[in-house]
């Protein structure tokens, strides 16, 4: 058996497979984020080892005398602050958190980052974090010892050790991501150090064994090894099989990202793509991140006093866009635009705008969000040949007949069952264990394929011309 932890913004989620990627169990316990001020978002690492612990109680009621081996993956960006007895020292700044956009800035003016990380320095990396930290919490900034991304957090707390793997740490800012090592010239331009940094694995390596006392309390065997893992879309990327150039996949979660294996490292950072390591070995991967996917959808459902599922469920065949507009930038938006300070708007308002006229106007705006990226990536020369949808969303046929039709390709769901974080996490975790590869790593049974409406390309090619008007109008009003 193995086990993969997803620790998510919104819960932890785990999984127990068996050797033949089998789901036995599933558990999850949930988590909340704290904005004590604008642009913040916070956790406690506390809450994330009572959530694990919930987790492996509720797994462990299956029997686990038979696990080999467990695998992280993560929320990204975190930084999560300890002192040298490992004490954490502050709640961890999470990936939303934008507090940092002027060090970001100050960061991104400096050639090398780029040029070393293969990416933009965004608000939401670490980074630019600490920097933050260092001006705005001297006392704290004086008695970091270590920075660890969330998911190693979890780790310290299973091994003991200090250790990130190189999908998540491409994310900090702080990675040389060509060489798939630190960069001490990163580190040294934000006041850091080698030493103050975790020891990296591939996602697929062994990162150390769990601790006696916790393989004691969930029944587990002695020596149980903990694989690297993931950053939650590289350990997604692995659970849904895509690991190899040409295929992708699009998640409509939280926010919104669309993922595109690469056999070699092509970074464009001017494009705003995100272009990382894998969490598998002499493998990268390229991302358009959207802020607000499913976000944007939830947040309207509160303000029309509705559930999405119920907003969405009714809306038909697939129409062509109308006159208004939704503009999905809740928050800021990452891929193409790196702007924290935007902020989303409706336009195009009248009095024919009903109830599922604006709904139809925010599923189109994340979907022309995502085309966007899909845009921004082609650009770097990535190829998508295959897409695959996850995520809540992708629960929506009107949201994926949407996009299949503004990306013109076919958009393939899988069967039924959750092939995440967690599920790409519990296969790492068998590499580790067996010593197996991406070949173990295949792409899901497909329940069925949702075509382009050949008939809507050009409305929808229309639609996105004036997204993009719209978007360029918006983008001095701050």
């Amino acid at each position: 058996m193995y086990i993969g932890l997803d620790l998510g913004t919104s819960g932890l989620k785990g999984v127990l497979i068996d050797d033949a990627q089998g789901v036995l169990a599933e558990a999850s316990a949930p988590l909340t984020v704290k904005r004590p001020h604008e642009g913040w978002s916070e956790q406690s690492p506390a809450d994330w080892i009572a959530a694990a612990e919930l987790v492996m109680d509720a797994l462990s009621a299956h029997g686990l005398s038979k696990v080999r081996a467990i695998g992280l993956s993560g929320q990204m960006h975190g930084a999560t602050l300890l002192d040298a007895a490992d004490e954490v020292l502050r709640p961890c700044i999470l990936w939303n958190d934008t507090r940092s956009h002027e060090e970001a800035a100050e960061l991104d003016g400096d050639p090398m980052f780029r040029r070393v990380t293969g990416n933009i320095v965004f608000p939401g990396f670490t980074a630019p974090k600490l920097v933050w930290v260092k001006r705005h919490e001297p006392r704290i900034w004086e008695k970091v010892a270590r920075v660890l991304l969330p998911k190693d957090y979890l780790r310290l707390w299973l091994t003991g050790e200090h250790v990130a793997e190189m999908s998540d740490a491409a994310g900090t800012s702080w990675l040389d991501t060509g060489r798939r090592d630190w960069s001490d010239d990163c580190l040294s331009a934000t006041g850091l150090t080698r030493a103050q940094m975790p020891r990296l694995v591939e996602g697929s390596e062994v990162s150390g064994k769990l601790r006696d006392a916790l393989s004691s309390r969930w029944g587990l065997p002695k020596g149980v090894v903990i694989a690297g893992g993931g950053g939650d879309n590289a350990a997604s990327g692995v659970g849904v099989g895509v690991v190899k150039a040409g295929d992708a996949f699009v998640s409509l979660g939280t926010s919104g990202v669309l993922f595109a294996a690469n056999d070699g490292y092509q970074p464009a950072p001017e494009t705003a793509v995100h272009t990382f390591c894998h969490a598998l070995p002499d493998t990268w991967h390229q991302m358009g991140v959207i802020l607000a996917a499913t976000d944007a959808l939830n947040w309207y459902a509160g303000l029309v006093g509705d559930s999405a599922a119920n907003l969405t469920g009714t809306l038909g065949d697939l129409k062509a866009p109308g006159k208004t507009l939704f503009l999905p930038y809740l928050g800021g938006e990452r891929t193409p635009l790196n702007d924290a300070a935007i902020r989303g708007a409706f336009l195009g308002l009248e009095h024919a705008t009903d109830r599922a006229a604006a709904t139809r106007a925010v599923l189109e705006g994340v979907t022309f969000a995502i085309r966007d990226s899909r845009d921004a990536l082609a650009a770097t020369g990535t190829r998508i040949e295959r897409l695959l949808a996850v995520g809540g969303g992708s629960r929506s046929d009107y949201w994926l007949k949407a996009i299949a039709t503004a990306l013109d390709i076919p958009v393939h769901l899988p069967v039924a069952g959750d092939f995440g974080g967690a599920f790409g996490a519990a296969r790492l975790a068998l590499m580790a264990a067996t010593g197996a590869g991406a070949e173990i790593a295949t792409l899901p049974p497909i329940a069925r394929s949702i075509d382009p409406d050949r008939n809507l390309t050009a409305a929808f090619d229309a639609g996105h011309a004036r997204y993009r008007a719209a978007q360029s109008a918006i983008r001095g009003l701050k």
